[in-house]
């Protein structure tokens, strides 16, 4: 058995679904779109920021000669739904169902390093996973791993496009991968279903309105995307359920999966206190936003899911948070479940003690919504 085909037999033993091998050479091509996406605004801010050491592997490893692209596939589907319960429920996407990714992927890379270490000499690497400077996409295409959909996602036959993505830049010699031969084709599901339109057809996209980022932001979510997230708290999968290389797919568990945090609670998910938050959410990729901003996603999924037992708890955020935020954000879900505004109401709203300008926007939105029924009390 040669060094290539040991490390395919060890990443497998190793639950890797899928492993490719291509050279460390240069991603020159996306030098021009990396750019571009800079230039127009386009990108979400969380991207490695150097574009050189982005297309140029050896910047993070001189001695680079191969890539070995690994891929750990991940269910999109529960096996066991949460408990019904009196209270309305988020939803986290499949991505950050059970441990996070980082870890999962981080703890294989380790494993799959260690283990070529004992098959070589003079092994050389340096891992990288979502965070790092390449582009995993473009490695993982290139490597034979899949190919980069109109979604900007890299899609496999074996598992759709529900896989988290990694890579090892090594010193090794090994004959590369070939490219997948098959794509997206015709099909333009993923472009059309898209309710922000952010995606623009040739595998890349405006982050900035993908509403996956819109649940990352920080501040207020812009009026255009609340009810556009219906009740999801963190993340977005809609250019994935409308693949059609995702249908019918019964993906193995990357990790466990408690049905009760991939669908959590919404009234008390907003209740959770930093210590809260941390012991219960803390392992889940969600989770590294922070408690404030996926407890502003859960004020507004109270108003997409008409709950309107949440009136209470939604009164009492405007009334004693001291999240000018969440305020803010319970003002605009109260506007959306009332059907009768109180003076008593009129007199909170009004009585707020120094407001910041989102929640005098919002109550001034909220005024001129039942501007008939409160000029009539």
């Amino acid at each position: 058995m040669n060094l290539k085909e040991s490390i395919i037999e060890l990443a497998h033993s190793i639950g890797i679904s899928k492993i490719g091998f291509t050279t460390a050479d240069d991603f020159s091509y996306l030098e021009k779109s990396l750019r571009l996406a800079v230039e127009e605004g386009r990108n979400s801010g969380f991207e490695h920021k150097n574009i050189e050491e982005r297309i140029q592997p050896r910047l993070s490893l001189a001695s680079a000669k191969t890539i070995i692209s690994i891929a750990v596939a991940y269910p999109h589907k529960l096996k066991q739904q949460p408990q019904k319960t009196a209270y309305k429920r988020g939803k986290f996407t499949p991505n950050s169902w059970g441990l996070d990714y980082h870890y999962v992927l981080q703890d294989k890379l380790d494993r799959l390093a260690r283990g070529i270490e004992e098959l070589t000499a003079d092994f050389e690497y340096k891992g990288m996973v979502d965070t790092g400077a390449l582009v995993d996409t473009a490695v993982a295409q290139r490597a034979g791993i899949g190919f980069i959909g109109k979604n900007g996602l890299v899609i496999s036959k074996e598992y759709g496009s529900y896989m988290f993505l990694g890579e090892l830049i090594t010193n090794l010699e090994i004959e590369p991968d070939q490219a997948v031969d098959y794509g997206c084709g015709d099909c333009n599901r993923c472009v059309e279903a898209c309710p922000t339109s952010c995606l623009i057809g040739d595998g890349t996209m405006n982050a900035r309105r993908c509403l996956s980022f819109q649940t990352q932001d920080k501040g207020m979510m812009d009026l255009e995307f609340r009810k556009k997230i219906k009740t999801v708290i963190y993340g977005c999968d809609i250019c994935q359920i409308c693949c059609p290389y995702n249908r019918g797919l019964d993906n193995p568990l990357a990790t466990d999966i408690d049905p009760e945090l991939a669908h959590p609670e919404l009234i008390p998910f907003i209740e959770l206190s930093n210590g809260q938050f941390k012991e219960k959410f803390g392992m889940v990729a969600g989770s590294w936003r922070g408690k404030n901003i996926l407890q502003r996603n859960a004020i507004i999924a109270l108003a997409n899911a008409n709950d309107r037992s949440a009136i209470p708890k939604l009164l009492e955020i405007i009334e004693t948070s001291q999240n000018q935020i969440h305020i803010a954000t319970a003002i605009w879900s109260l506007g959306e479940l009332i059907r009768e505004v109180t003076p008593d109401l009129v007199d909170l709203l009004t009585s707020l003690k120094k407001p910041s300008p989102a929640i005098i926007e919002e109550r001034e939105r909220f005024f001129q919504k039942f501007q008939h029924q409160i000029s009539h009390n």
